[in-house]
């Protein structure tokens, strides 16, 4: 046995090059990717900045923790905080009172001074308005968020204890003002090699499991002659499992070689990027278990995608192998036929759930970027029942039409072959970029049309609202309405916080909300989705919510804690939101929102801030909502390269693969009088019209995902923004056109001499 199979990998090397070439490069991409995720969770120590001369420095409490139930019992929830609280003042005057403790230049709530008259900027021009009433200072601080100490740790933490946290060594850096987004950084980053990984992992086992399909189709005269010489079905599917497994191994090997070299480069292009902090960096030998990832990966995939071609060439008989040999017959199992419907059944019943249940999930990178997949691989499973009907369905004129048309109706394996990369391909760009244009398109429509603002102004650095002075009186005077001859608020300035809510007696939830200095301002501004309640009744005694919290009812209570940890604060629901993309609320006023600070200005007239940006409404939205960041592009254009790469390999090989069987066609064709142009233009019309095929297929997909968001958008009472990405569509399926039509056309040149 193991001489035939040494046997037919020589004498059929080049049938194994295009899955040789696609598995090594889907291991070495896994390897680069998993290599990439190590880093991001062991990024590499870098000295503190804001203590750096400070062995033990005391923060303020940076966790919320709230009490919740748990099975019979209770359990204490933490939830990390926007921002830490002040070190407490009697815990600080004990602190100076028996080390030196010191106050960084940069502590983030140390209050800005006031600008000398002399840096005050010019008048603004005639058709700007002053930005009355915005605070251009913060009020005095409780204190400062972190102070660091010259002292023994141990002491240190015997004088907090749990009043505050006590750091030293490399754990000095969680109070630099950097370290928090290098953190969110490794997070998104994370989540960007994961997709990829994982968009490799399926395109890999797509392609390979297809190539080797069309293969063992391709060899059925050869296991039928092995049949007529002996050879028992086991011994036919031991021969091809063997076949896999020499080319996994070598592929993998091969790959994880691929993948230590990549690594460093992938990660110069994701700092060039942007999508990745300028220190970060992969070290191709920091750990093991990416390269045991991707090999096994590796070799599982060549013998999952050689299993269920083995089962079948085992089942081919001595007879019938010989007279089927040239005849597409039996090209849909049972088994592919069963596997395919269930799979996209399955996509749709999800998406239709999904766009019933929660609506809101359809609008996640996770869900967009996974659910296609499932439709995806469906309609790619039953590609060899839709393309004969969709060939018969073209009407070409001439005699090169009436064979190209013919010729791909009857050749079903070699036209579906052709059209199920090509599928994924158009399907994965429409797909994720139309869904990430798509969303974003709407978040910027939303925003727009939520304000009645002419004009929105971006302070260049935060203006912090006034802190609030005493707290919450439990039964606050509610706001009287403004007479009718008072003019319209010129200015009306929000900030972000968070607001924690305990849902039910199981869970902590944070909701990211806005804070309000002036809630009459802020009402005449506002163009809301409001399904209950009235806007201008906001105070410092109530909340605007959504649709999302689990108290939504006009009048009820709902229990927050602040953004600073401290509560819990009952204020009264005035009014309710939908929820639309995500951005519709929670709304309070600066009194529940400690720390926040102006970052948006709304007027009918321009207002100038020091170092704020004075834009219309139209341009503020479409500057702070672009289409897609770079980062997410960068993302997107990632795991589309990789799906293109995969493409033009499965297409390069099953052309070749196909075509170099040809032979005897071809010689018929030039025999009944076809001149070498005409077959060329039969071989290039069959492969573009293989590939057209399989863009109307993908083409498909996307239309049916894409109207699947637009109904979700819909359900959430949100803008409807459809976003086609036609060019990038016309690029995918051009350069499978181009790769088809070349690997087809050079072999039957040669074969048509």
């Amino acid at each position: 046995m193991l001489t035939v199979v040494l046997a037919g990998l020589r004498a059929r090397w080049a049938s194994f090059v295009g899955g040789f070439t696609a598995l090594t490069l889907g291991v070495g991409l896994v390897a680069v990717m998993g290599l990439g995720l190590s880093a991001t969770l062991r990024a590499p120590e870098r000295a503190p900045e804001r203590f750096a001369s400070s062995p033990v420095v005391v923060q303020g409490r940076d966790r919320i923790a709230v009490e919740v139930r748990r099975g019979p019992g209770t359990a204490v929830v933490t939830t990390p905080l926007d921002r830490p609280q002040p070190v407490d003042r009697e815990l600080l005057r004990e602190l100076r009172a028996r080390w030196t403790v010191t106050t960084s230049a940069t502590d983030t709530t140390t209050p800005a001074a006031p600008a000398p008259p002399s840096a005050t900027p010019a008048a603004p021009p005639r058709s700007a308005t002053p930005a009355a009433g915005i605070p251009l200072a913060a009020a005095p601080p409780d204190g400062p968020d972190a102070v660091g100490v010259d002292a023994p740790a141990a002491e240190v933490r015997a004088l907090v204890g749990d009043r505050a946290r006590v750091l030293t060594g490399a754990e000095r850096r969680a109070v630099d003002p950097e370290a928090a987004r290098d953190a969110q950084a490794l997070v998104t980053l994370n989540a960007l090699l994961g997709t990829a990984g994982g968009v490799t992992t399926f395109v890999s086992v797509f392609v390979v499991a297809s190539t080797f399909a069309f293969a063992v189709a391709l060899r059925r005269r050869e296991y039928g002659l092995l049949r007529m010489a002996g050879a028992t079905p086991g011994q036919v599917r031991r021969m091809l499992l063997a076949e896999a497994t020499g080319v996994g191994i070598a592929a993998s090997a091969a790959g994880c070689l691929l993948g230590a070299w990549g690594a460093s480069r992938l990660a110069r292009v994701l700092v060039d990027g942007g999508a990745a902090p300028s220190w970060f960096a992969i070290d191709p030998g920091a750990a093991a278990w990416p390269y045991h990832l991707a090999f096994w990966t590796g070799t599982t995939v060549a013998l999952a995608g050689a299993l269920a071609a083995s089962r079948r060439a085992g089942r081919v008989g001595p007879t019938a192998a010989l007279r089927e040999a040239d005849v597409d017959a039996d090209v849909l199992p049972r088994g592919r036929a069963l596997l395919g419907a269930a799979l996209l059944l399955t996509g749709v019943g999800l998406m239709v759930w999904t766009c019933v249940t929660e609506p809101s999930e359809l609008l996640k990178r996770k869900t967009y970027t996974t659910q296609p997949m499932l439709l995806i691989t469906g309609v790619a499973l039953l590609s060899p029942l839709l393309v004969r009907p969709a060939a018969r369905a073209v009407r070409l004129w001439g005699a090169t039409g009436m064979l190209v048309r013919e010729n791909s109706a009857a050749a079903v394996r070699r036209t579906a072959a052709v059209a199920a990369p090509v599928l994924v391909t158009v399907a994965l760009a429409g797909t994720l970029l139309g869904s990430a244009a798509t969303v974003t398109g709407a978040k910027a429509a939303e925003a727009r049309r939520q304000t009645t603002a002419a004009y929105v102004t971006t302070p260049g650095k935060a203006l912090p609202l006034p802190a609030a002075s005493a707290p919450v009186p439990p039964a606050p005077t509610p706001v009287p309405p403004a007479p009718s001859s008072v003019p319209r608020a010129s200015v009306a300035s929000t900030g972000a916080t968070s607001v924690f809510v305990r849902e039910g007696a199981e869970a902590l939830v944070k909701y990211g909300a806005r804070a309000v200095a002036d809630p009459a301002a802020w009402a005449s501004y506002a163009r809301l989705p409001v399904v209950a309640g009235d806007l201008r009744k906001l105070d410092d005694g109530s909340i605007v919510v959504n649709e999302e919290f689990e108290r939504r009812t006009v009048g009820e209570t709902v229990e927050v804690w602040r953004a600073d940890g401290r509560g819990p604060v009952r204020l009264r629901v005035v009014a309710v939101l939908a929820k639309g993309t995500g951005a519709n609320g929670p709304y309070v006023t600066w009194a529940n929102a400690p720390g926040a600070t102006v970052d948006r200005i709304d007027a009918d007239r321009p207002v100038r801030v020091p170092g704020g940006t004075v834009r219309t409404a139209d341009a503020w939205a479409a500057a702070t909502h672009p289409t897609t960041t770079p980062q997410t592009r960068l993302g997107l254009l990632l795991v589309l390269g990789i799906a293109l790469v995969y493409t033009v390999i499965a297409l390069a090989n099953t052309l070749l693969m196909a075509t170099s069987v040809r032979g005897p066609e071809l010689t018929a064709l030039r025999l009944a009088g076809a001149t070498r142009a005409q077959v060329l233009r039969v071989v290039a019309g069959e492969s573009l019209l293989a590939t057209a095929i399989g863009a109307v297929l993908g083409l498909a997909v996307t239309a049916l995902c894409l109207g699947t968001l637009g109904t979700g958008l819909a359900a959430l009472s949100a803008p409807v923004a459809m976003a086609v990405p036609w060019a990038a569509l016309g690029l995918a399926a051009g350069i499978c056109a181009a790769v088809a039509t070349a690997a087809a056309t050079v072999p039957a040149w040669r074969l048509s001499r």
